[in-house]
């Protein structure tokens, strides 16, 4: 059991030894982008009780070991107190929020998706890091002036034909994950 231990204090050693910048600073993205999602998404009341450790704990994790479910969990926890403050606390759905949240959830695991591919001694040129957050800022802005439009067409759309063009918009997300699988399948 000791020898165990000490194998690990070890290990833990040589790889803060070792440990270059780039890959450190990755990490410390995705615990940073994650935790601002945790503070936008979840009830003010909660954020500021004893639950706080709690939330950053999670939220921190994936930094930690990026490869790992723990992006998937906390995406998951970032959700449920979006939809706990929006419900059980009935707060209001603004629009800085939605974009919010999914920016630094977009941000978070896009950062864990890149950190997982880098050993955290690794040598990196910065023109990796930038280029890599480059494409994901114009996913993200991408995305936020797409909701924004379509936000605005809902707006507009009353009644029924809002049910209509939800149920079309679902029918050709649908329609479209099903091409893409057949076409990964083709030889």
């Amino acid at each position: 059991m000791l020898n165990g231990i000490a194998g690990r204090i070890d290990r833990t050693r040589t790889a803060v030894a070792r440990a270059t910048l780039l890959p450190l600073l990755l990490r410390g993205g995705i615990g940073l982008a994650f935790f601002a999602a945790m503070l936008v998404a979840w009830p003010v009341s909660l954020v500021l009780s004893r639950y706080a450790v709690l939330l950053m704990v999670v939220a921190i994790y994936p930094a930690f070991a990026p490869r790992g479910r723990g992006v998937t969990l906390t995406a998951l926890v970032v959700v449920g107190g979006w939809i706990l403050d929006t419900t059980w606390y009935d707060a209001r759905v603004a629009l800085w929020r939605v974009l919010a949240v999914a920016t630094l959830l977009y941000a978070g695991h896009s950062l864990a998706a890149l950190a997982a591919v880098l050993p955290y001694d690794a040598i990196v040129n910065l023109d990796v890091v930038t280029s890599w957050l480059a494409r994901a800022g114009m996913v993200i802005l991408g995305s936020a002036v797409l909701t924004v439009v379509a936000l605005g067409l809902t707006a507009e759309l009353a009644g029924g034909a809002f049910v209509l063009a939800t149920l079309v918009g679902l029918a050709a997300a649908v329609g479209v994950t099903l091409l893409l699988a057949r076409l990964l399948r083709r030889p």
